[in-house]
C-alpha cells in the first residue's frame, strides 16, 4: 500500500470518528441548513432573559379585579413582596456583573421596611378593552437596610465594608376595579 493512500484512508477514518463524537452535528441536521447547527449562548445573556421574563410575568402587568362590594374593604391588594423590592433595588443600583476573585459586591443582612404612603381610587371612566373601571393606586415606600461588601482582588487584594447602607425605593401598585355588574353587562357607573 502506498504512503499517500494510507494517509488518505487514515484521514478519512479520523474525520469519520471525529464527526461521530461531536454530538452537535448530525447528518439529519443538514436539512435545516445553517439553522441545524446549535449556537452557544452566554449564560449571562440567558440569565438576563430569564430575569426579564420573571419581572414581566409577576410585576409588570396591571390586574383587573371585580367590582367593589357594598360596605366591603377598599384597601389595596398586597404590599410589594421582598422579591419585588430586591428587583427594583437591583434595577436602581445594579449589583450583578462582578468578576469572581477580582471584583465582587455583596449585600448581606438585608432588612426591608415597607410603608404605605397613599391609597386612593380614581373616578370611574371608560377604558378600552375593559369597559367602565376605576384605577386603584397604592404607593409604597420601601426602605432597604443592608451591609455592602466590596471585594477587590487585583492588583492588591482588599475588602471594603459599609455596615450601614440604606436605600429607599418607591413602588407603585396600580390595579383596575370593574364598575357595574360584569355578568349582566351593566357597566354604566351612573
Amino acid at each position: 500500500m502506498s504512503c499517500k493512500r494510507f494517509k488518505r484512508i487514515t484521514t478519512l477514518l479520523l474525520l469519520a470518528a471525529l464527526g461521530s463524537q461531536t454530538g452537535c452535528i448530525a447528518l439529519s441536521n443538514f436539512g435545516l441548513g445553517p439553522l441545524g447547527v446549535p449556537i452557544p449562548i452566554s449564560p449571562l445573556l440567558q440569565d438576563n432573559e430569564e430575569i426579564q421574563f420573571h419581572v414581566h410575568e409577576r410585576y409588570a402587568r396591571v390586574p383587573i379585579m371585580g367590582p367593589f362590594t357594598a360596605g366591603g374593604p377598599v384597601a389595596a391588594i398586597d404590599p410589594p413582596s421582598d422579591d419585588e423590592v430586591i428587583h427594583a433595588l437591583e434595577k436602581a443600583r445594579p449589583l450583578r456583573g462582578g468578576i469572581p476573585l477580582l471584583y465582587e459586591k455583596q449585600r448581606n443582612r438585608v432588612r426591608i421596611v415597607k410603608e404605605k404612603m397613599a391609597d386612593y381610587i380614581d373616578d370611574p371612566r371608560f377604558i378600552p378593552l375593559i369597559g367602565f373601571a376605576q384605577l386603584h393606586h397604592a404607593h409604597y415606600k420601601c426602605t432597604v437596610y443592608f451591609e455592602e461588601k466590596t471585594i477587590n482582588g487585583w492588583p492588591v487584594p482588599y475588602t471594603l465594608e459599609d455596615k450601614e447602607s440604606i436605600e429607599v425605593i418607591y413602588i407603585d401598585h396600580n390595579h383596575f376595579h370593574m364598575v357595574g355588574d360584569p355578568e349582566t353587562g351593566a357597566s354604566s357607573p351612573y
